[in-house]
């Protein structure tokens, strides 16, 4: 037989096992959705934002001065948020049963560019505890960076919320169930196409002139119970 199948033919081969390709299909799309459903644990996210500006006023010149300086503080105030000194009093204050490596997984500290507004964004299984982390996380951080770094031009713009219609981030169940429905047509053709050419039954007159080696001068034509019976009526007439 040749080793080569044609679209045409793996079309076909795909038409004849479709209760099979269904299957493959609907068991891989269920699995999907029951395992992002029932097993996959949510993640939620909560964000607070801080605003990095000087309070105290005066003529343009310095506050546009003042605004450059504090552009330049926020890539070290990104740093100082995430530091033991700061989650370590995070996780005091919240009773929170981790530590401040492990904490600072959870935490990501990030800023527009040339933008004032920093975000503190927190990841956590708990939309509640999220919230309270990042909020306590800003808390912290305002009142510390001023004995730090003797400033004092740290304001919370947003805090975080916690409310029912907030959703989770993981599992995306319609994006997973999408890919698994896509990959579930992709294992049905493999399979379907494994299966077309890995069979070495003879199924065609090539297959028998490929097999032997020797021409075809001719073939039987199959015919149905209902022409045989007409065939031996007209013969015993």
């Amino acid at each position: 037989m040749e080793d080569k199948i044609s679209l045409y033919e793996l079309l076909q081969a795909f038409k004849k096992r479709l209760l099979l390709n269904i299957g493959i299909f609907l068991f891989v799309v269920s699995a999907t959705g029951l395992v992002s459903y029932f097993l996959l644990p949510p993640n939620y996210q909560s964000s607070t934002q801080i605003l990095v500006n000087k309070k105290e006023s005066g003529d343009e010149q310095l506050n546009s001065q003042d605004i450059q300086t504090n552009l330049q503080l926020i890539n070290t105030y990104r740093v100082i948020i995430k530091s033991p000194v700061i989650l370590s009093q995070v996780i005091e204050k919240l009773n929170l049963q981790t530590t401040p490596d492990l904490l600072t997984k959870k935490i990501s500290v990030t800023s527009e560019q040339n933008s004032q507004v920093v975000n503190v964004t927190v990841k956590d299984r708990e939309l509640k505890r999220a919230a309270e982390i990042a909020n306590m996380t800003a808390d912290v951080f305002q009142k510390e960076i001023s004995e730090l770094m003797n400033v004092d031009n740290v304001t919370i713009l947003s805090p975080a919320i916690n409310k029912s219609y907030i959703k989770p981030i993981t599992p995306n169940t319609p994006l997973n169930i999408i890919i698994a429905a896509v990959v579930g047509l992709m294992i049905g053709v493999g399979i379907t196409f494994l299966i077309e050419f890995f069979d070495t039954t003879v199924k065609t007159e090539e297959d028998i002139q490929e097999l032997v080696g020797f021409s075809i001068l001719g073939f039987v034509s199959p015919a149905s119970a209902k022409k045989i019976r007409d065939a031996r009526e007209k013969e015993v007439r």
